[in-house]
C-alpha cells in the first residue's frame, strides 16, 4: 500500500475505547495530515470548486452526460482510484486519503453521492472479493472513469433487511451461466452505470453476489426516481428478467454474499461520515457569510447572540466530526498497514481488519448524518425566508442532507449494530466488557468513593469522559442483568445504549484532538479547540445522562430504581462550563475568519 499516513503506530481493537484510555499520540487527527494528504485534499477541493460546482444546475436537471464527464475527470486526477491496487490502475493509498477526498467532494451532495457509489461500494467489492481475472477486467476501467459502477442490494421489501431479498437465480442446464430474476430498488448510478454488483439467492437459498454488465441480456433499468434531495444523482430500479450472467462473474464465494454486503457497507459508512463533515463545513461557511452581510435592526445578524450561538454549535459539530472521522480511519490504516499485501490471505486479512472497526464505522455514520442535519437546519434558519428559496444554497443543502440517515443502513439499524456488535464481542470474550461492568457494579455498590485522580492538561474534561464511560457501563450492566440474552429484543434499550456509546466516542475524540493541538502547537493555539471541546462535552453529557435515565427507568422500579438513580446522579456529577461565554468565543473566531477554520 502506498501510504501517505502519519498515523500513530498503536493498533487498537474495535470498541476498546469504552474500556481503555487513549493518549493523543495513539490517535490520528487532522493535525496529523502529511504534506501529501494536504496536496490531495487541495486537488479534491479544487476539482469540486472548479469542475463540479459550475455544473450543479445541469446535474440537478439530470444531465448525466456531465456526470459521466466528471467521473472521467476524477479518474484522470486519481481521485477515484485511491483504494485500488497499483497493479489494476489505482493509487493504493490509505483510508485517510479516501476520507479526505470524500470530505472535499461533498461540496455538492448530488455528485458526491454519485462518486461515492462509484468509487466506494461500486468498486471495492471487486478490490476485496474479486478474482484475478475480474480485477484485471474491471478495476482499471472503473478507476479511470471509463465505466461507472453501481451496487444493487436493496429491494422494495428488504431495504435494511438485505438478507431477505427476493431476487433469485439458478445455474443454467449447461452450467455456463446463472439466470437472475428480481428487481432492485433505489440503486444509485443505475441510470448510467455500466457494471452492477447484484445480490441474489441461488436456488432461493444461497445469498450470492454477481457482477452484472448493463449489456447482459435480461437486465433493464427503470425510470428515474423523483427525489426530495440529491437530485443530481441517478436513482433507478434495476430489473432482472432471465438475466444471463456468466459463471465467471460470480463475485466471491457462493452463499457468502452477506460477507461482501456487510464489509462493503462498513467502508461506505466511514466515507459517508466524511462527506457529512464536508457538507456541514460548506453549509456553515455559507451561513457565516450570509450572517455577516444580512442586516436587521441596523446591524448585521452575525452580531446577535442567538445567531452566534447557532454558528458556534455548528462549528463545534464540524470540529468533533473531523476528530471522529479521522480517528476512525487512522485506526483502520494502522491495522491495514500490518497486512502482507502479497500474501495468500491478503484479501481475507483486509476484510477482517475493516470489520474490526464495524462499531466505529457505524458511529461515524450515525453521528455524522445527524450532525449535518442539525447544521443544514440551522443554516436555513440563519438565512430566514431566503433559506426556503431555491436560488440560495441553504435550501438544497437542507434537502440533500436528509438521505444520509437512511442509506448505508438506516440510523436505527446502525444503532442496533453498535450495541449488538459490542455485546456479541463481550459474550465471546473478545472484549472484556462484562468483567468491566461487574467491576463497576462492585465499585458503585461499595460506597460513594468514585472520584478519579486525573492530572495534567484538560484534567476536568478527561474526568467527564471517564464519567461517561462509567455511565455507559452502569446502564448497560443494569440492562443486561434485567434482560440477559433477550436484550436483543429490547430495541429501545439497545438504541439508548448506542447513544451513550456514540457520545462517549465523540467526547473522547474531541478531547484527544484538543490535547494533541496543545502539545504540538501550544496552549494559545489550542484555546479555540478547547472551547469547542468543552461545549461539546456539555451537550454530550446531557444526552448520556438522559439515555442512562431512560434505561434505568425501564429496568428497575421502587427502591431499586431510586438506588440506581442515586448512583447515576453520583456518576454524572460535574461542574458545568460557562457555555454561553465559550460559544461567544467560538462564534467570534468563525465570524472574524469568515469560515470554519482552527488556524
Amino acid at each position: 500500500m502506498a501510504t501517505v499516513s502519519a498515523a500513530p503506530n498503536t493498533k487498537t481493537s474495535g470498541g476498546s475505547f469504552l474500556l481503555e484510555d487513549r493518549t493523543p499520540g495513539e490517535v490520528f487527527t487532522p493535525e496529523d495530515f502529511s504534506e501529501q494528504h494536504l496536496l490531495i485534499a487541495q486537488t479534491a477541493e479544487e476539482f469540486a470548486v472548479n469542475e463540479i460546482v459550475p455544473h450543479i444546475e445541469k446535474m440537478e436537471h439530470k444531465e448525466f452526460s456531465i456526470t459521466r464527464d466528471l467521473l472521467k475527470k476524477a479518474g484522470d486526477l486519481g481521485l477515484s482510484g485511491v483504494e485500488i491496487p497499483e497493479a489494476y490502475g489505482g493509487l493504493e493509498m490509505d483510508k485517510v486519503t479516501a476520507a479526505l477526498i470524500a470530505d472535499r467532494i461533498a461540496r455538492y451532495a448530488g455528485f458526491a453521492t454519485t462518486w461515492g457509489a462509484h468509487s466506494g461500494i461500486g468498486m471495492l467489492p471487486i478490490v476485496y472479493f474479486g478474482s484475478e481475472e475480474q480485477k484485471k477486467k474491471y478495476l482499471p476501467r472503473l478507476a479511470s472513469g471509463e465505466i461507472a459502477g453501481a451496487y444493487a442490494l436493496s429491494e422494495a421489501s428488504s431495504g435494511s433487511d438485505a438478507l431477505n431479498c427476493r431476487a433469485r437465480t439458478q445455474l443454467s442446464s449447461d452450467g455456463t451461466h446463472y439466470v437472475l430474476n428480481g428487481e432492485k430498488m433505489w440503486i444509485t448510478n443505475a441510470g448510467f452505470a455500466d457494471l452492477f454488483t447484484v445480490f441474489a439467492k441461488i436456488d432461493g437459498e444461497k445469498f450470492t453476489a454477481f457482477l452484472v454488465e448493463k449489456t447482459f441480456p435480461g437486465i433493464s433499468i427503470g425510470g428515474e426516481e423523483h427525489k426530495m434531495g440529491i437530485r443530481g444523482s441517478s436513482t433507478c430500479s434495476v430489473i432482472l428478467n432471465d438475466c444471463k450472467v456468466p459463471v465467471e462473474n460470480v463475485l466471491g464465494e457462493i452463499g457468502k454474499g452477506h460477507v461482501i454486503a456487510f464489509n462493503i457497507l462498513n467502508v461506505g459508512r466511514f466515507k459517508l461520515g466524511a462527506m457529512c463533515v464536508g457538507g456541514a463545513r460548506v453549509a456553515l461557511d455559507n451561513a457565516i457569510g450570509y450572517a455577516k452581510q444580512r442586516k436587521a435592526f441596523s446591524k448585521t445578524i452575525a452580531d446577535f447572540g442567538l445567531i452566534r450561538e447557532k454558528i458556534a454549535n455548528m462549528a463545534v459539530g464540524v470540529y468533533a466530526g473531523e476528530a471522529i472521522v479521522y480517528r476512525t480511519v487512522g485506526m483502520m490504516d494502522v491495522a491495514l498497514s500490518e497486512i502482507d499485501k502479497t500474501g495468500p490471505e491478503a484479501a481475507r486479512d483486509t476484510r477482517k481488519a475493516i470489520e474490526e472497526y464495524a462499531v466505529e464505522c457505524s458511529i461515524v455514520k450515525v453521528w455524522g448524518s445527524e450532525m449535518v442535519d442539525y447544521v443544514v437546519d440551522e443554516t436555513v434558519q440563519i438565512y430566514g425566508g431566503y433559506g426556503f428559496v431555491e436560488e440560495y444554497p441553504a435550501e438544497r443543502s437542507y434537502r440533500d442532507a436528509r438521505i444520509n440517515r437512511i442509506f448505508e443502513g438506516t440510523n436505527e439499524i446502525n444503532r442496533l449494530i453498535i450495541t449488538g456488535f459490542l455485546l456479541k464481542r463481550a459474550m465471546s470474550g473478545q472484549l472484556p466488557l462484562m468483567s468491566a461492568i461487574k467491576k463497576l457494579m462492585d465499585e458503585v455498590l461499595s460506597g460513594p468513593s468514585l472520584a478519579e485522580d486525573i492530572e495534567g492538561p484538560l484534567a476536568e474534561e478527561r474526568k467527564l469522559v471517564l464519567s461517561a464511560k462509567k455511565l455507559g457501563l452502569f446502564a448497560a450492566g443494569a440492562a443486561t442483568q434485567k434482560y440477559k440474552q433477550a436484550i436483543q429484543d429490547q430495541q429501545e434499550v439497545m438504541g439508548a445504549i448506542a447513544d451513550m456509546v456514540i457520545e462517549t466516542y465523540a467526547m473522547e475524540s474531541a478531547i484527544l484532538r484538543a490535547q494533541k493541538i496543545a502539545e504540538k502547537q501550544g496552549e494559545s493555539a489550542a484555546a479555540l479547540p478547547i472551547a469547542m471541546t468543552r461545549v461539546y462535552l456539555s451537550q454530550a453529557m446531557e444526552k448520556i445522562e438522559a439515555a442512562a435515565k431512560k434505561i434505568i427507568a425501564a429496568v428497575a422500579e421502587g427502591d431499586m430504581l431510586r438506588t440506581q438513580l442515586a448512583i447515576l446522579r453520583r456518576l454524572a456529577k460535574h461542574e458545568p462550563f460557562n457555555t454561553i461565554q465559550l460559544r461567544q468565543q467560538i462564534a467570534q473566531k468563525m465570524i472574524e475568519r469568515e469560515k470554519y477554520t482552527l488556524a
